[in-house]
């Protein structure tokens, strides 16, 4: 037999009154479609847990929100865009799916939790390209090991913004200078933009 939790009565009763029989619908299909859930308050506001997180529903000042925790998996799409949780922004119960699907979505999560089934994690994006250093900067560095030194040991950024600096000058007497003063800051462990930086 599942549980209730009266901090969940609490928090309904404290919903604004568009969102309370929104979140009275959602907790009593799920108490119906899986009678052995348990309520808890996680993040505070309302989850259901059966052999792992199931659901869970929250109200805001101009909406409701209802979701799955493998959403994916139950609803067959990704998290709503406009909204937290699966079913976009509840304002009305009749914003709800129908009791009966509800119902469905409800046993699928509850199945596959028994199963042990997890999502699958989204893919990572791939590590950015490691910046390309330029012929006279790679020569430069030949020369001041200590300037390879702090250049190697700076943020991704960070070289990013010397290397622009460096290859967007205008003309070759730019660049030479701007090279220049790259290397002498880089060796003394300067960011391009060190001047601007807040001392701690």
């Amino acid at each position: 037999m599942g549980t209730r939790d009266p901090r969940v009565d609490a928090y309904i009763s404290n919903a604004a009154p568009f969102a309370q029989p929104i979140l009275a619908t959602i907790r009593e299909t799920v108490h119906a479609s899986c009678p052995d859930v348990e309520e808890a308050m996680k993040w505070s506001f309302p989850h259901f847990l059966y052999k792992g997180m199931l659901c869970s529903m929250a109200s805001f000042k101009q909406h409701a929100a209802f979701g799955f925790w493998k959403g994916s998996l139950v609803t067959g799409g990704p998290r709503s865009a406009d909204a937290m949780g699966h079913f976009g922004r509840l304002t009305k119960s009749s914003d709800l799916p129908s009791k009966k699907v509800l119902a469905g979505y409800i046993k699928k999560a509850a199945l596959l939790n028994e199963q042990g089934v997890k999502e699958p994690r989204a893919k990572r994006k791939p590590a950015p390209k490691a910046p390309t250093i330029p012929g006279d900067l790679s020569a430069a560095f030949k020369k001041s090991k200590k300037a390879q030194a702090g250049f190697d040991a700076l943020s991704p950024s960070h070289k990013r913004e010397y290397l622009e600096w460096i290859t967007e000058a205008k003309g070759a007497e730019t660049r030479a200078r701007r090279l220049a003063q790259a290397i002498e800051w880089m060796a003394e462990g300067k960011s391009r933009n060190w001047k601007y930086e807040r001392r701690s």
